[in-house]
């Protein structure tokens, strides 16, 4: 087996799943597979960050022992609860049952709740070291990022952030580190994975970014728990998410709709067709042929949203209901938004999202479009002239950055 290094003496000792394709329950499909990160620090003393998810915890064993006996292992860090980092810590610790643990009082908290061992555990808080030797680790807490127990670990002599789920990609390849894969699907895969898992938390993470430049952390290399270690630009990852963390977008407009017999696909159509032919960058989604994980990824740094909906039992229809719900939960910032849809004999839906898209604090650009039954020749007319005003609307709206 093929030892990954880092560093000189910090070895990935982590697993690929290939085949992995719905990640947390069903909120995150992954159509590239992901990986689970463990690194293992040798010096005087051993250290091994983060384990990896249960079934892989015999590929990461098989690791460890071609770069040395995992009975050595001196020191775990555990900078993340959830079971995906966590899941092979017991079966490691039956084989090194003197090595102590290091993770926030979260982490001691959530390990001990999920697994009930009795370990040595050592809480840390930011700026605590941990001497290997030639080697010193030092700890940042990282509440929120993404759950209360979250922590970094930064080597300092390598200035190697070890950041866990930050920076992190649901990305399975044969290569370990970003100069060796195609930048435009990393780069993507990134950007999915803020979308999808930290855009919740922009605010946090913006401060913690801030927080770590005052520390004088400033990393050469990233390596995340999941996907690919930025050694080539571990800056222009950090740039991004800068970027991602102020709500930064451009005016760009995804359409989401969802649609019963068509009349609000038809509809959906034409708007397109006006953004198109106003200059304005527009992509088009049935929320029934598209898994909401890329949506989410496209309206990440989109300026503009435009939903629609059929109406059924006086509201929306349940695909793009649920949609909305998990967008919520995204809490978009500085965005702006229309809505139109078709009804039959009473209409509901339109009207709901409205409501929908007000309670989150996105602004309503234009009143609603609403057809009855099937959309006319001038009623497909009025759509695309929808279309053309939410164009211009848009590049007139002047909203604030707000992190």
């Amino acid at each position: 087996m093929k030892k990954t290094e880092v560093v000189p003496d910090v070895y990935w000792v982590g697993a690929v799943d290939w085949n992995i394709r719905k990640f947390h329950g069903e909120t995150f499909i992954s159509n590239r597979g992901t990986t689970y990160n463990s690194y293992l620090i040798t010096d005087e003393k051993v250290a091994l960050v983060d384990t990896v998810y249960t079934p892989f915890a015999d590929e990461m064993i098989e690791r460890i022992r071609h770069i040395v006996p995992p009975e050595k292992i001196d020191y775990i860090i555990a900078n993340h609860v959830e079971m995906d980092h966590s899941g092979s810590l017991a079966k490691i610790l039956n084989l090194c049952p003197k090595a102590k643990v290091f993770c926030t009082a979260k982490g001691k908290e959530g390990l001990y709740k999920h697994y009930y061992g009795n370990w040595d555990f050592h809480v840390v808080k930011t700026g605590d070291k941990l001497s290997l030797g030639k080697k010193t680790l030092t700890f940042i807490e990282a509440p929120m990022i993404h759950w209360p127990d979250s922590m970094f670990s930064y080597l300092i002599e390598d200035e190697l952030l070890l950041s866990n789920d930050g920076f992190g990609q649901h990305l399975a390849t044969s290569e370990r580190f970003d100069d060796e894969v195609d930048e435009g699907v990393l780069m993507d895969e990134a950007k999915k994975y803020y979308a999808n898992i930290i855009w919740p938390f922009s605010s946090i993470v913006f401060k913690k970014i801030d927080e770590i430049t005052k520390l004088n952390i400033s990393p050469k290399i990233i390596a995340p728990a999941h996907g690919i270690i930025w050694r080539k630009s571990p800056g222009r990852i950090i740039e991004r998410y800068m970027s991602w963390t102020k709500n930064e977008s451009e005016n760009k407009v995804i359409v989401v709709f969802e649609t019963m017999w068509g009349s609000t696909g038809k509809m959906a159509g034409k708007i397109v067709e006006g953004l198109i032919d106003a200059g304005i960058r527009v992509q088009l989604y049935d929320v029934t042929k598209t898994v909401r994980t890329e949506i989410i990824k496209e309206m990440l740094d989109a300026k503009g949203y435009i939903l629609g909906s059929s109406t059924h039992d006086n509201d929306m229809l349940p695909t793009i209901a649920g949609f909305l719900t998990f967008l919520r939960c995204m809490k978009p910032k500085n965005r702006v938004a229309s809505v139109f849809g078709s009804h039959g004999w009473g209409g509901g839906a339109v009207r709901n999202i409205e409501n929908f898209l007000k309670d989150m604090g996105i602004e309503i650009l234009q009143p609603s479009l609403a057809v009855q039954y099937a959309p006319d020749e001038a009623e497909l007319e009025k759509c695309y002239e929808f279309g053309l005003n939410f164009a211009s609307l848009l590049l007139k709206n002047k909203i604030m950055q707000n992190v």
